[in-house]
């Protein structure tokens, strides 16, 4: 049963990266769908892989080891800024003693990631507010992929995410 006075404690997952990737992709925290399968973007009524496969031309895959290779081939990480939170449901905004993933020592261990990809205004801000902006790193805004995002559509969203293709292996 939920508990509004006390949310449960939720857990990021490891990144999905190695030494290739070039841009790393920020969400917040995974949601409590995603966190129910173990899997980024687990919700079906998220846009962020039918978004990511669609800018390479490619039909999405089932699999979900498959889709992180896929990834991983196109040099992009994915990662959340946060490492725990409280949140009662899935909401960013509902996201209360946050712990930001460390940051410092993942750029050490990937020093090829150049670009930065918040996939919300909410992990942009997370991000600003406990790691800072690094001189030797571009960042980028893209819409979120959420469902809870309708202010723009699939095709919308998929004309700004765009801007993630001139970083990545085509």
């Amino acid at each position: 049963m939920n508990d509004p006075i006390n949310p449960p404690l939720k857990t990021a997952f490891p990144p999905i990266v190695d030494q290739n990737c070039k841009v790393l992709l920020l969400g917040t925290m995974p949601g409590d769908r995603s966190l129910s399968l173990q899997q980024y973007y687990g919700h079906a009524g998220n846009h962020f892989w039918k978004l990511i496969y669609t800018l390479f031309e490619k039909p999405v895959e089932p699999d979900y080891e498959a889709r992180k290779k896929f990834m991983l081939a196109h040099g992009i990480a994915l990662w959340d800024v946060l490492e725990s939170c409280t949140c009662e449901g899935s909401l960013d905004s509902n996201i209360k003693n946050e712990v930001v993933n460390d940051f410092a020592a993942f750029y050490k261990q990937y020093p090829a990631i150049k670009e930065i990809f918040f996939d919300s205004k909410k992990a942009e801000q997370f991000y600003l507010k406990h790691v800072k902006k690094s001189t030797d790193k571009n960042y980028h805004l893209l819409p979120s992929p959420s469902r809870a995002n309708a202010s723009k559509t699939f095709e919308q969203k998929l004309e700004l995410w765009k801007e993630l293709l001139p970083h990545v292996k085509l």
